[in-house]
């Protein structure tokens, strides 16, 4: 063996998987990898080029992998030393459905495929972590705290926001198939598939799929009389069989159905006719996964008569949350599906209680604030919202307001049956304070924005995220066009707000350690909302209310818009935008796995690399709290 290929093989040894296999079989390896250097931002694939006959390791540099969502390019993952990626060739014939491109100059190893692939087909642990690593996106499976390399999954698309959710949508199908010899008369298969409630048998010998006969074959061939129901199931059977791997998504599933013009797929090991049976998929576990697909459910919530049927709506949307994140889509992408689906729940709810209270007497505008606001809320925490409605005469204002106060009121109630608690600081509609007219909120963020230390009691930054849930459009507008205009050379408000972004206590103590609650029943649990969230979410909207930017609530966005109207601390903004992802991911897993907001954090129940990401996710907020004193004149409320 050469010097260069013993370099390679001293190398990969140390990495998963290849740490399974001799070294021998790593020598026999190496001498066949092709070395590549790939300059700083050279692309290696992109999305839709042809599959290589290799896939890659990284030997040094970084590496990202991105997609286009919404026009824009989001990275998914970076590659450093040890990683693997680019392995699509080996699970699937489509094209590459993400780029590959170097962040630095790197230096890649390229290892072809039909070198390794006996290797993975005689070493289970190999398959197994190839397998699990595609379908789930996460390091080795084997050993979730050994950070000695990953495996980077391919298995990503992305489309438009309707639909990308859908197709990252793990898909339930039937993992006890009834399996049948191909001797075995059509009798009694059909007898078997009748006692089993299928629609579908898989022909199989030695575990392997040979053939697949379906309810439409019956029909086709034994119904018109072409067949007699003593022949051999071998005689009508549909063969090969459209085989796919474990862990398909919906959308894939659906695609491969189309496209092959069958109503099932018979699932296997390693997706191919030459490995284990797994399952079947059938037609009608697509339509029951569609059940719980953004279109579906919106389409559901505009036909909804009560609390009970939006909680329904709201639980599924959960179930979506979660899968969603088992799949590795980004809490961005999956922010702006939930935050539609939020939205079409809060405009149902305003109007089932004007259906109950009768038409409105004057246009107005029911506004989500804070985190559903900002685009953020994928889990049922408190609700906040105010009511705008518009200016009337003196003699009106009365009996005007008592009708909206009395909407604010039956909507927060359907809201709090949804799933959506009241807010504790009683920041709803369904309070005379923050129930008024066009006017008298131009008067209070006037008031808030000019003369913020004689109202500090009073003003709360969640009131500057809004977005429009129900009503007028203009009069959003209206109050938007307040708030920029107030703020605009408004040393005072900055003040103020910019004292009260750094004000949050810090996540982190003087040698490291994460600052704990010190009593009560979250004792010992890191408060990720208000140590960790709240700093970046206040950053952002303190920085883009002073930068002038409009339109862009949500706190990641509010970051990416920062990068690029201030490019100066463009790697600032974008380290926070990227930690905000991870604190958020945190925080909703949390929430999702105990039932409740997850604002505190059970540190004794993360293993060492998610303490190591979460405490790493916390050192963009130095840098923010910096350009925080450095840009703003914090004197008159420090």
């Amino acid at each position: 063996m050469n010097t260069i290929a013993e370099h390679i093989a001293d190398f990969l040894k140390k990495y998963p998987p290849f740490d399974h296999l001799n070294f021998q079989e790593l020598s026999e390896i190496a001498t066949s990898i092709r070395v590549i250097n790939l300059e700083k931002h050279k692309i290696l694939f992109q999305i839709n080029d042809a599959l290589h006959d290799s896939f890659y390791v990284v030997a040094s540099g970084i590496v990202n992998l991105s997609v286009i969502a919404d026009a824009e390019e989001t990275l998914l993952n970076k590659c450093v030393d040890g990683d693997i990626f680019g392995l699509r060739p080996f699970f699937a014939k489509n094209n590459y459905m993400m780029t590959a491109k170097a962040r630095e100059e790197s230096i890649i190893y390229a290892i072809p495929i039909a070198v390794f692939r006996p290797f993975v087909a005689n070493n289970s642990e190999v398959l197994d972590f190839l397998l699990q690593s595609f379908a789930t996106n996460t390091s080795n499976p084997n050993d979730k705290e050994n950070f000695r390399g990953k495996l980077i999954s391919d298995n990503v698309y992305y489309s438009n926001q309707q639909s990308e959710i859908q197709y990252f949508q793990l898909l339930a199908y039937n993992n006890s198939p009834v399996k049948v010899d191909e001797t075995k008369s059509i009798q009694e298969v059909a007898q078997q598939m009748t006692d089993s409630l299928t629609t579908g048998a898989i022909i199989a010998k030695d575990n392997f799929p040979v053939g697949i006969v379906t309810n439409t074959d019956m029909c086709a061939k034994i119904a018109t009389g072409r067949f007699s129901i003593n022949t051999a199931i071998d005689k009508i059977m549909s063969s090969p069989v459209v085989t796919v791997v474990e862990n398909i998504s919906l959308a894939e599933a659906q695609l491969i159905m189309l496209k092959n013009n069958v109503t099932h797929l018979c699932v296997t090991k390693d997706g191919s006719d030459k490995s284990e049976i797994k399952g079947i998929i059938s037609e009608h576990d697509l339509i029951v996964a569609q059940a719980n697909n953004p279109g579906v459910l919106i389409k559901e919530i505009k036909r909804s008569q009560s609390a009970k049927d939006l909680k329904s709506i709201r639980d599924r949307l959960t179930t979506l949350i979660q899968k969603s994140i088992h799949k590795n889509v980004s809490i961005a992408n999956i922010n702006n599906i939930a935050s539609e689906i939020n939205l079409a729940i809060i405009k149902r709810s305003v109007e089932l209680s004007i259906l109950d209270l009768g038409s409105p007497p004057v246009r107005f505008a029911w506004l989500s604030i804070g985190s559903q606001g900002r685009k953020e809320q994928l889990l049922p925490t408190d609700q906040d919202s105010i009511l705008i409605f518009e200016d009337v005469t003196a003699d009106k204002y009365r009996d005007v307001k008592d009708y909206f106060l009395k909407l604010g009121k039956r909507t927060t109630a359907i809201l709090e049956k949804v799933g959506y608690e009241f807010c504790p600081n009683g920041h709803m509609g369904s309070n005379m304070l923050w129930c008024k007219s066009l006017t008298d909120w131009v008067k209070q963020y006037d008031n808030w924005m000019n003369t913020p230390g004689e109202n500090s009691n009073e003003i709360s930054s969640i009131f500057f995220d809004f977005e429009i849930a129900f009503g007028e459009q203009k009069i959003e507008e209206a109050m938007e066009n307040v708030i920029f205009n107030n703020a605009k050379n408004n040393v005072l408000f900055f003040d103020f707000l910019g004292n009260d972004a750094l004000r949050k206590n810090a996540p982190l103590s003087f040698f490291k350690k994460f600052n704990v609650e010190e009593e009560g029943i979250n004792k010992d649990k890191f408060d990720i909302k208000t140590r960790a969230l709240m700093p970046l979410i206040d950053g952002a909207r303190l920085f883009s209310l002073s930068h002038n930017i409009r339109g862009v609530n949500n706190t990641y966005m509010r970051f990416k818009q920062l990068a690029i109207v201030d490019p100066r601390n463009a790697e600032i903004y974008l380290n926070c935008a990227e930690a905000f992802l991870i604190l958020s991911k945190f925080r909703t897993l949390e929430g999702l796995k105990n039932d409740n907001s997850g604002q505190f954090i059970n540190l004794q129940e993360l293993s060492k690399i998610d303490k190591e990401n979460l405490k790493n996710a916390l050192a963009p907020m130095r840098e923010l709290e910096e350009l925080i004193k450095t840009k703003f004149q914090l004197t008159q409320f420090s």
